[in-house]
């Protein structure tokens, strides 16, 4: 009989961003057109504006979205580990982000060497966060985030869903100059 890995220990994001978990929430992602499946590619230029998410859960609920890539700068050497791409609080069970508090705004993935991985966590909250604006976060917020240590400080204890998708430096056009 044959073992099912999960996608999220083969893609080491159990283990390196979040403990293992048992996912009670439905999490759906989507850039453009393109739904997206654990550890699918997403060219850096079709993610340039945020994703479609939309997050199970009930009236009353309400959630935690944090975006990072674990890989940065490089995956040889993720000396900036974990990198804040967006961070946004007391989303609505069953609405999108747009619906919540955008602490860190949306940054789009750039990534310089190798095959990044872009990890999408989900928080449930236990009460609302208090409000922040966008742009109020501590200057380097993005470079050394820690997912773990931020879900402790704000008692969001284990994730409830989680998602990721990989992503590499685009090739220049190759078109000719004459």
């Amino acid at each position: 009989m044959a073992v099912r890995l999960d996608p999220l220990e083969l893609g080491k994001v159990i283990g390196e961003v979040v403990d293992r978990f048992v996912p009670t929430m439905v999490l759906s992602v989507r850039f453009g057109t393109k739904v997206l499946t654990n550890g699918c590619e997403i060219k850096p230029s079709v993610a340039v504006a945020a994703p479609a998410v939309q997050i199970g859960g009930g009236v009353g609920d309400l959630f935690t979205l944090v975006m990072i890539d674990p890989d940065a700068p490089s995956p040889s050497e993720p000396s900036m580990r974990e990198w804040l791409h967006w961070l946004v609080v007391n989303i609505p069970g069953g609405a999108d982000p747009s619906q919540g508090k955008e602490v860190v705004p949306y940054m789009s993935p750039r990534p310089a060497l190798g095959i990044h991985r872009y990890v999408l966590v989900v928080f449930q909250q236990r009460a609302p966060a208090p409000a922040v604006a966008p742009g109020e976060e501590a200057p380097g917020v993005r470079a050394g985030f820690r997912t773990r240590e931020f879900a402790k400080e704000h008692g969001l204890g284990l994730p409830v869903a989680a998602m990721y998708f990989n992503a590499q430096k685009e090739p220049a056009s190759r078109r000719r100059r004459y």
